[in-house]
C-alpha cells in the first residue's frame, strides 16, 4: 500500500505522489467509479477527476479508502495507520525528531504540524505524506 514503495528515499516527493495516484487510478479502473465511490470515502466526481488525469487534493484517509479496494482483507483505517506508523518508525530509525524533519523540509511543514499529522490528530494530505515519507526514508 502506501508504505510499500521500493526505495522511497531515492525518489522525489512528486514521484511518490504520482505512484500513489497511479495505484488509485488502477483500483478505480478495476472496480469502476460507482463501486469505488460506494466503497471509499471519495465522491464520484473526485474519482472521475483522478481517472481523467486530475490531481484532486486527497487526505491520507481518502487515498487509503481507495487503495483498500485492491485488497479486501485490509481496511482503509489500517492502511492509514500503517502508513503513519511507517513514518514514526522511520523517524526512530533515522533518529529524527519533528524539529529535524521540519528543518529537512525547509519549513514546508512546521514541527507541531508534522507531529499532529503523523499522530493522526490533524488531517494529512497525500502530498504531505509523500513529502514526509520521502524525506524520512532518505534520512535513514
Amino acid at each position: 500500500m502506501l508504505h510499500e514503495v521500493d526505495s522511497p528515499g531515492d525518489r522525489t516527493p512528486t514521484e511518490l505522489y504520482e505512484l500513489y495516484l497511479e495505484a488509485m487510478v488502477d483500483a478505480i479502473t478495476d472496480h469502476g467509479v460507482e463501486t469505488a465511490a460506494d466503497r471509499s470515502d471519495v465522491d464520484t466526481a473526485r474519482l472521475r477527476e483522478l481517472l481523467d488525469g486530475g490531481r484532486p487534493e486527497l487526505t491520507l484517509e481518502e487515498a487509503a479508502s481507495i487503495l483498500a479496494l485492491v485488497d479486501e482483507t485490509i481496511d482503509a483505517e489500517t492502511i492509514a495507520t500503517i502508513a503513519r506508523d511507517e513514518l514514526l518508525m522511520g523517524m526512530t530509525t533515522a533518529v529524527l525528531d519533528v524539529e529535524a524533519v521540519e528543518s529537512g523540509l525547509d519549513g514546508e511543514l512546521e514541527a507541531r504540524e508534522i507531529q499532529s499529522k503523523i499522530e493522526g490528530r490533524f488531517p494529512m494530505t497525500l502530498r504531505e505524506f509523500a513529502l514526509l515519507y520521502q524525506y524520512i526514508d532518505g534520512a535513514r
